[in-house]
């Protein structure tokens, strides 16, 4: 890229899917960059093509044809933009092929091999399994393992700088018994980063050189009290870049005509998610549900207020693939919690293995949407609790303990998530972007998320994130911009206090100065929920006057104060409790189903 991120003025990006290649077009109109288009293709990293740039030059050719300018020439993009042809940079991300698939090794499961799968995740990468030296398996159970999952790449770490070495060459000497093979089965080496304790290099050069592409970074965990995961997720990303994908069909191709480096498309989506919250300063939470697994992305400040980065993939969480997954984490009981007519459990069962077996249908009925957004609630709970165990402050910094005690007693950490702390939560994917009613998705996430206090929910559009995220390195005022501008659709404010009280009792005293209307003042007793109008970009000022068993952060029965953004749906009052109880009574729980629903608009009535 040659010209200054302040004279671009056209940029195209892709993201090669598993199953679609997407393109978009944005320029610079003004002072600010849109999004001009969109289009979109089979991904063709698969037989018979094998060259994953056919399906980026269809999916060009399809944005050419909606702008109406020339972008490819002879196959490839016409760089730089000269006048209405071409553009001036081109970046791409790319989860094809199954995306980075990695496994990570730690010495204390709960210690570095914790920090070694925030790592990972971090980067963009599916974690596979956690090898630890105290995972209670025996030596020949862990190279089975390995051999037997072939990952794409290893990441291993241990100790701290100074400390002992013989737990991480310990582990070294079982990854070079184990040999791994690639998974594509292409004849080159298995890249392994090792991020551990500096002393014990030596010792596992001598053991890895001449088995795998061994590459060294500074340790993950230096001291108890620190991490240091930045130079690992790069170094992640390259070796992804000159390993990985440079074995792909077509992609040698694909990174020459790239202006930045290809990134993983979950590293892109956090990528993004971390700008937003590092120009707004606020804390957020992000979230993709997809056919297969349910991504969670979250930044919150820590007790020293730096502001840190996490992400989670549940890998059997989805709304296609691993649909019954979920009805067997869940439980038949939580998905029918949210359904508000009677329904057979065979029927059930039977509709979700047709789901799995038909995964690219969506529902005919409302019934069906009804369903498969109740089993959405499920997968989003479920995976944001698993979000909330490993997005934890750092374990084992409150005391001084030796290795062996860390062995015995790596102490649970606590979580960085904190509700009442949450200023945004952002949702994208299938069943969230395209809900057939915005009131949907917001009902959605605000039940499987419970936020606290004042939350603002907002849906991705047409899952641009990913984009974003790689334009976010290259032009984070691009990103930025188009991101507030075309991805987002905001859909409204929560107001929900913590506390639980019975139907009916006492809960808030709402004063809402509406703009262009007199101010509101209402009682909202307990089990609501409640809508009122405020247009999207409108702000309004709240009181609100929680009674002596709830609290919005200011302690319980204290009032607090605040300024709310308006969305597509508007602004949410939620009095419902936190957790959120449903009756388990069948009769009563379906009478408040569709109360709460009717309250919000989110389906036809009859």
């Amino acid at each position: 890229m040659n010209k200054p991120a302040g004279e671009i003025r056209s940029i195209l990006a892709t993201d090669c899917g598993s199953t679609t290649t997407k393109a978009i077009l944005i320029e610079k109109r003004g002072e600010e960059y849109q999004l001009i288009v969109r289009g979109e293709a089979p991904t063709t990293v698969e037989a018979p093509v094998e060259d994953v740039t056919a399906g980026v030059i269809n999916a060009i050719t399809e944005v050419e044809e909606l702008a109406g300018r020339k972008l490819l020439d002879n196959g490839t993009v016409l760089k730089p933009q000269r006048g209405d042809e071409g553009v001036d940079i081109y970046i791409s991300t790319s989860s094809a092929g199954g995306g980075l698939q990695m496994m990570v090794a730690g010495v204390v499961r709960n210690l570095t091999a914790e920090s070694a799968e925030r790592a990972a995740l971090g980067a963009g990468a599916i974690v596979m399994d956690v090898i630890a030296s105290n995972d209670k398996r025996l030596p020949h159970e862990k190279i089975e393992r390995i051999r037997h999952l072939r990952p794409d790449m290893l990441l291993l770490s241990g100790g701290v700088d100074g400390g002992t070495t013989s737990h991480v060459v310990e582990l070294a000497e079982i990854i070079a018994a184990a040999r791994p093979r690639p998974r594509l089965g292409i004849a080159y080496e298995l890249p392994l980063i090792y991020a551990g304790n500096t002393d014990a290099r030596e010792a596992i050069q001598e053991r890895l050189q001449n088995v795998m592409a061994l590459e060294m970074v500074d340790n993950l965990r230096p001291v108890l009290e620190r991490e240091n995961l930045m130079p690992t997720r790069h170094k992640i990303q390259d070796q992804f870049l000159e390993h990985v994908m440079a074995h792909a069909p077509g992609y040698r191709k694909l990174i020459d005509w790239t202006d930045a480096p290809i990134m993983p498309t979950p590293g892109a989506v956090g990528e993004i998610i971390q700008t937003v919250a590092a120009q707004q300063d606020i804390a957020v939470v992000g979230v993709d549900i997809g056919g297969a697994t349910t991504d969670v992305f979250s930044v919150f400040k820590n007790r020293e207020a730096e502001a840190i980065f996490n992400r989670t993939v549940s890998a059997n969480l989805g709304m296609s693939y691993s649909v019954s997954n979920v009805l067997a984490e869940a439980g038949l009981e939580n998905v029918l919690r949210w359904v508000p007519f009677d329904i057979e459990v065979g029927d059930l069962r039977n509709r979700i293995k047709n789901k799995m077996i038909r995964p690219t249908t969506i529902p005919q009925t409302l019934q069906e949407l009804i369903l498969e957004q109740a089993i959405a609630r499920e997968a989003l709970r479920l995976a944001f609790e698993q979000h909330k165990q490993l997005a934890v402050e750092l374990r084992g910094v409150q005391q001084q303990r030796t290795i062996s005690e860390a062995f015995d007693q790596a102490e649970s950490g606590q979580t960085l998530v904190n509700m009442l702390n949450l200023d945004m939560i952002v949702g994208s994917g299938g069943v969230l972007s395209h809900a057939p009613r915005r009131q949907q998705a917001m009902l959605m996430m605000i039940d499987a998320f419970q936020p606290e206090g004042v939350t603002h929910l907002a849906v991705d559009s047409i899952f641009m994130m990913p984009q974003l995220g790689v334009l976010a390195q290259v032009n984070p005022e691009a990103a930025t911009h188009v991101f507030e501008r075309d991805c987002l659709i905001h859909l409204g404010t929560c107001i929900s206090p913590i506390g639980v009280g019975n139907a009916g009792d006492q809960c808030l005293s709402v004063e809402l100065h509406l703009p262009g209307s007199p101010t509101v003042t209402q009682e909202v007793p307990c089990g609501e929920l409640r809508l009122y109008p405020l247009e999207l970009g409108e702000k309004a000022a709240v009181k609100l006057q929680p009674s002596r068993r709830f609290d919005f952060g200011a302690g319980r029965g204290n009032a607090v104060e605040a300024e709310v953004m308006g969305g597509v749906v508007g602004l949410v009052i939620d009095t419902r409790g936190r957790p959120l109880e449903i009756p388990a009574n069948p009769t009563e729980r379906v009478a408040q189903l569709t109360k709460w629903q009717a309250a919000l608009e989110a389906y036809p009535s009859d």
